[in-house]
């Protein structure tokens, strides 16, 4: 007799959608996501488990640019299945024993979740049960001040994020956002944006006789954004 074995399902959200809600207990107290968070974007992110070695420099590298994200509107989030006293016990390790690429007495000032029972892990699809079925994987999601998914990046658990580009994603996301603009290949402040394909064939003339527009042909136009524009636009003033 044939066996009906039973496969939970692991949803995850998409791009454009809401973020889903949650109440959880944190490092830095209880919070409710997205809410507390409102009128800011942010980036929430989990990692496989505490005391490991690629989780932990991941740590320290987002703490040591956690002011970076902060001039940039961004709050940043951890998660991790582990409980509360785990987290603690690890990120005060953190800052008392190691060191590393000359970082060291680093302290981790962003909450980090409490997700024992996988329940917030589980609404963002962090568990790839192909991948572990008892960890999240590294998961990114970037969500804006109204609490919409931008972007979505997901790493296996042996592979360590680039927070150089996290941080090219949040700030790549508000200028496209303030200027109406899309952001090319390996794009950084102060490149050329790219300006949307024409509406019609006027416009696209209309486009390709504009002398601060360069348009290779009526698809593909660029157009010189400079760096402290978009900055003083992005970051926060001081």
């Amino acid at each position: 007799m044939e066996q009906n074995q039973e496969q939970e399902v692991f949803s995850m959200p998409r791009i454009g959608d809401a973020a889903p809600e949650f109440k959880a207990v944190t490092t830095q107290g209880d919070i409710n996501f997205p809410s507390d968070y409102k009128g800011e974007w942010v980036i929430l992110f989990s990692h496989p488990a505490d005391f490991t070695p690629v989780c932990t420099s991941e740590f320290m590298t987002f703490a040591t640019m956690a002011d970076q994200f902060e001039e940039a509107n961004c709050k940043l989030v951890g998660l991790s299945i582990d409980g509360l006293y785990s987290h603690i016990a690890w990120l005060r390790t953190i800052k008392e024993k190691i060191e590393y690429k000359g970082m060291k007495d680093v302290e981790v000032n962003f909450p980090l979740i409490e997700d024992i029972t996988m329940d917030v892990a589980k609404k963002y699809g962090m568990i790839q049960p192909n991948e572990d079925s008892t960890k999240a994987v590294r998961a990114v999601f970037f969500i804006d001040p109204k609490g919409i998914i931008r972007t979505i990046i997901y790493y296996p658990l042996s592979l360590g994020r680039n927070f150089d580009e996290l941080y090219r994603v949040i700030i790549a996301l508000q200028a496209a956002d303030e200027f109406g603009v899309a952001t090319p290949a390996d794009w950084r402040p102060g490149d050329d944006v790219i300006i949307g394909p024409a509406g019609s064939c006027g416009s696209a003339k209309d486009r390709m006789d504009d002398s601060e527009i360069n348009c290779q042909d009526w698809f593909f136009c660029t157009k010189k954004l400079d760096k402290k524009t978009v900055l003083d636009k992005v970051l926060k003033k001081k």
